[in-house]
């Protein structure tokens, strides 16, 4: 259980997910950030990253692991192939 409203959250995860932003733009991906439900962080992988067969790698490594690490451990993060509608949809 995370000590933190999901409202809390917002802006610290944008922030850390931002870090490996420059990462996934120099291989022609990216992410959009959709929200947080329940400590969750839910993005959307665009681009060269929708679809990479590395991309699981590239969540649980690399974004994943940067939250762990700046806001708490227990924090995880979905990709919604669905986007938007998906995430609605929770």
């Amino acid at each position: 259980m995370l000590p933190f409203s999901d409202e809390e959250l917002i802006e610290p995860a944008k922030a850390s997910l931002e870090k490996n932003l420059p990462m996934l733009e120099q291989d022609g991906g990216g992410y959009e950030f959709l929200g947080i439900k329940k400590g969750v962080v839910y993005i959307h992988l665009i681009g060269a990253c929708k679809g990479c067969a590395a991309s699981g790698t590239t969540l649980k490594y690399g974004l994943e692991r940067q939250l762990k690490v700046d806001i708490h451990p227990d924090i995880s993060l979905v990709n919604l192939n669905g986007g938007y509608d998906e995430f609605s949809r929770l």
